[in-house]
């Protein structure tokens, strides 16, 4: 079985593996470099990988605090994968560690499919997940859905780090994104509700360079909602804009990031690309927005996201 498909439009080339279902790279016709950061080595892909560079993370992305969740009226110990507090991207065994299966692809899309059973992590449910990845002219489409036989929680989220221009580092880039409030936290936990952005360094209603250290949800919706305009990215002569089903975005500037072996033979350094996921918002079984992310049998879980790319005018 092939471990990686290509897709091709003539206009944007993505490779996408099986393993974590992860976009391993991603080119904009006529661009010399890629829009993305990736593994030069499929190999380097998996549970091992800190970064959680291009993979598909589920079934609950971001953070869980103190790994512990009460779904179904009973209190699930979850694997606690970060510092051995918290569950990150649905724990060290999570989606993103995980070899889907190629269900069907052609020079265009693939779809993959994966399960997880029951107990997986400590999660209930056994989770039955569809994912499509689908080329539209300039733009690459992400569509996935799951479904349980049992209550549950679900959230994932592509975790692509993005570098339009091909710099070392993300200075020159403008980043925009209409959100009026985030989450505060405190180790990557939400400490309350939304707090507003304004006069803070998380007010992105105007192009700014990412601010440094972030690591957090903006919050554009209080639920799943039709397809948005969620965020800005532009530089080097090339704009991507998002548009997305999910309610926020969780904003990592990369500041960690110290790896060889990057695509094109790059090395990445901290701040050498900017994650934008699309997402439930974290720690929701913990919190007020807990309905976000609660899957009953029955009931699907369906997020759609859409990465749209153009030439500018100006570098």
């Amino acid at each position: 079985m092939n471990d990686a498909v290509t897709l091709d439009n003539g206009r944007l080339r993505a490779v996408i593996l099986r393993r974590g279902a992860a976009v391993q790279d991603l080119r904009l016709g006529g661009t010399g470099h890629p829009l993305i950061l990736g593994h030069a080595d499929r190999r380097a892909y998996g549970g091992h990988d800190a970064t959680y560079m291009g993979q598909m993370v589920g079934r609950v992305a971001n953070r869980i605090g103190g790994g512990r969740a009460v779904i179904g009226g009973r209190t699930h110990a979850l694997d606690r994968n970060e510092d051995g507090r918290t569950t990150l991207h649905g724990g060290a065994g999570g989606s993103g560690a995980r070899d889907w299966q190629i269900t069907g692809h052609g020079t265009d899309a693939v779809a993959l499919a994966l399960t997880l059973p029951d107990g997986h992590m400590g999660f209930p449910g056994r989770l039955e997940v569809a994912l499509t990845y689908r080329l539209d002219g300039a733009t690459l489409e992400i569509a996935i859905s799951a479904r349980s036989d049992a209550p549950t929680i679900c959230s994932f989220a592509p975790h692509l780090y993005f570098n339009l221009s091909g710099s070392p580092e993300i200075s020159d880039h403008r980043l925009q994104v209409p959100a009026d409030t985030y989450l505060p936290v405190r180790n990557g936990i939400p400490t309350g509700g939304p707090a507003p952005v304004a006069g803070t360094m998380f007010d992105l209603r105007d192009p700014v360079p990412p601010p440094e250290g972030i690591d957090h949800n903006l919050c554009l919706a209080a639920a799943p909602r039709d397809p948005a305009p969620m965020a800005c990215l532009a530089a080097g002569g090339i704009e991507m804009r998002i548009t997305s089903t999910e309610p926020g975005l969780q904003i990592y500037d990369g500041l960690g990031l110290a790896l060889e072996g990057g695509l094109d033979g790059r090395r990445y350094g901290p701040r050498a690309g900017i994650a934008l996921e699309p997402q439930r918002w974290p720690d929701a079984v913990n919190n007020a927005w807990r309905a976000q992310t609660d899957l009953a049998p029955g009931d699907s879980f369906h997020a759609l996201s859409r990465f749209s790319f153009r030439r500018t005018a100006r570098p």
